[in-house]
């Protein structure tokens, strides 16, 4: 069974501590490769959009119709005022945003046209680091969701701490592995990983296996997202596989991103986990047929009516 959500008369619904980035995205007839034919190639098209793994999901959750907050670190530069403005548009309050003299966390990702797949090249200033008295006091107790990711782990788990002793529910978005993981994993109520990541912390390549020997770690849900074969969840010891939707994908940036916003807006309205996992998954194919990150994410009516479509539709 999942906890049941916090209570609705807190400020916000979700609050996210993370990363923001500027994104520039390269649309292309191939991979590049150091061979003679894919070593030189013409971009087919080109444009900038914000992303960032916990500003994606925000812009998500602030599209769906919940109350969205943004803590973290921007910097002074060109880039970092575009983020601060998109995701102040699209409804995320960014009051709580630190702005430091330094350049904002941006990246390059090359897009495969054919198939939608991409590969991110991202840089960003270590002074971009979430300092202790920069983490709001109030964090948890103004939330009922603080959503952290792994970019400042050190951020993230005390976030996950603070909010968690005030009552707040923790998601996450577990993307890589260092010597603290273990420590973030068993830090949030919901440990959400990237494809890699379960398997880099295992050994073991199937992900159902994977998840299992991830149980001693923590005892509630355990996600992960598998790309074009859906999302897998370990609840207690039953496990659930929640295939994909079948769309033609354009670009696969800001997916994993959009799949955890979704699975909060199902979390915090009370739905049972395999809907809730199902909507997330609709929401990501929604968003992989467009381009660029925060630029792609999907409104509650495009995710329904995906699932309508497939004859799924979310029980009411």
């Amino acid at each position: 069974m999942l906890p049941a959500p916090p209570s609705a008369d807190r400020q916000f619904d979700v609050v996210g501590i993370g990363a923001t980035s500027v994104d520039f995205v390269y649309q292309l007839p191939a991979y590049p490769s150091p061979t003679a034919s894919l070593e030189k190639m013409r971009i087919s098209r080109h444009f900038v959009s914000c992303g960032g793994q916990v500003a994606t999901a925000l812009a998500t959750c602030a599209r769906l119709g919940l109350r969205a907050k943004f803590v973290g670190v921007t910097g002074t530069d060109d880039n970092a005022k575009r983020v601060r403005r998109d995701l102040e548009e699209r409804g995320v309050d960014v009051t709580d945003a630190v702005i430091r003299d330094v350049s904002n966390q941006y990246a390059v990702i090359l897009v495969d046209q054919q198939s939608g797949e991409r590969i991110v090249l991202w840089d960003r200033d270590d002074r971009l680091r979430l300092r202790d008295r920069e983490l709001p006091p109030e964090i948890g107790a103004s939330a009922r969701v603080v959503h952290v990711d792994d970019v400042d782990i050190d951020a993230a788990i005390r976030a996950a701490g603070a909010a968690r002793a005030a009552g707040a529910v923790v998601t996450s978005d577990i993307d890589r592995v260092d010597n603290r993981t273990i420590e973030l994993v068993k830090s949030v109520t919901f440990p959400m990983f990237a494809e890699h990541v379960p398997s880099t912390l295992t050994g073991l390549t199937d992900p159902a296996a994977a998840l299992r020997a991830l149980r001693p770690l923590h005892d509630g849900v355990l996600c992960v997202t598998l790309g074009a074969r859906g999302a897998m969840a370990l609840e207690g010891d039953r496990l659930l596989h929640l295939p994909a939707f079948a769309v033609h994908a354009v670009d696969t940036t800001g997916a994993g991103d959009v799949f955890r916003a979704s699975f909060i807006y199902g979390y915090l309205h009370g739905w049972p986990l395999e809907d809730t996992i199902r909507f997330a998954n609709a929401a990501a194919a929604v968003s992989c047929t467009r381009l660029g990150a925060m630029a792609s994410v999907p409104s509650l009516d495009e995710a329904e009516r995906l699932m309508a479509q497939a004859g799924c539709p979310i029980r009411r």
